[in-house]
């Protein structure tokens, strides 16, 4: 594919991303079946929703503590009516579930529909982890095969000289060793989901200071962190359009870009920053791969 060639379907990829976030993109969520681990969202057996808040920073700091490799927990009765048994003498780590109750105090100058005002009203609650019962049968993890596999997208993507160590439960990369960690192939929802994770991941790499030195430096939910994230993503869905995986942006790149964007509500132009640099980091990625491979792209 011509250089500008590639420039025209940056265009209109990144157009259309910026118009699915527009028309509300929807949540995220992870393309990969992973197992829950303590560093997943945790999340309740009954109901299969995430917790939320302090919530989440209790459990995970559970898990941590007791090595629990799996995000699943429940009360001792939720855990007995999935049909399992938590085993004698485990210890129970407390949630707190926060419900809004109307209070039969006069409203003050509130004009709520029952006359009062409304208060929160806290409740505590015990959960216990999957890994303290017995008896759980976890639901069947689809498998996606390997025959599924793109022999072109893999190696374009072995010529970045980026390494790579599969098998874990999460996606990301490490700059201290300059390494890109993902799940299994055979965990992903399909292959188009593996490519863009892989190529997100190894965008991150390619903003290394021996490469396009981008600033990796922000922090989680920092404005920094926000930009780098967009511009990744928007890599990844350039880049499958260009390796013609997926000639449209999937849905999960705008809802996840959405995720961040709200973070960099302060600057109007920061999509588009974050796609000029994600088109750099494009032309950074075809100019590590073999001339053979440009002549037959």
């Amino acid at each position: 594919m011509a250089a500008k060639d590639r420039a025209d379907v940056y265009t209109r990829v990144t157009a259309e991303i910026i118009a699915a976030i527009e028309q509300g993109a929807g949540e995220w969520h992870a393309s990969w079946f992973h197992n829950g681990t303590s560093v997943a969202r945790p999340t309740n057996v009954a109901s299969g929703k995430g917790y939320r808040g302090i919530n989440t920073v209790a459990l995970w700091g559970a898990a941590m503590a007791n090595g629990y490799s799996d995000g699943l927990w429940g009360t001792y009765r939720q855990w007995q009516d999935s049909g399992a048994q938590v085993r004698k003498g485990e210890r129970s780590t407390t949630v707190v579930l926060w419900k809004q109750i109307a209070s039969s105090e006069p409203a003050g100058g509130d004009d709520s529909d029952d006359g009062g005002h409304r208060r929160m009203f806290a409740r505590a609650f015990s959960v216990f982890n999957v890994a303290q019962v017995d008896g759980y049968e976890q639901p069947p993890v689809q498998v996606l095969p390997e025959s599924e596999r793109l022999a072109h997208a893999d190696e374009f993507i072995v010529n970045l000289g980026i390494k790579a160590v599969f098998g874990g439960a999460e996606a990301y990369y490490l700059p201290s060793s300059d390494t890109v960690f993902m799940p299994d192939f055979a965990s992903f929802r399909d292959a188009a989901s593996f490519y863009g994770v892989w190529i997100h991941e190894s965008g991150h790499a390619s903003g290394s200071k021996h490469r396009l030195d981008r600033d990796l430096s922000g922090r989680f939910g920092s404005a920094a962190y926000a930009a780098e994230e967009c511009c990744v993503e928007i890599l990844s869905g350039l880049v499958l359009a260009d390796l013609g995986i997926a000639h449209h942006p999937r849905a999960d790149h705008a809802a996840y870009i959405a995720s961040w964007i709200e973070v960099l509500k302060d600057d109007p132009r920061a999509i588009f920053t974050a796609a000029s640099k994600a088109q750099q980091a494009a032309d950074w990625m075809h100019a590590q791969q073999p001339a053979r491979h440009e002549q037959a792209a």
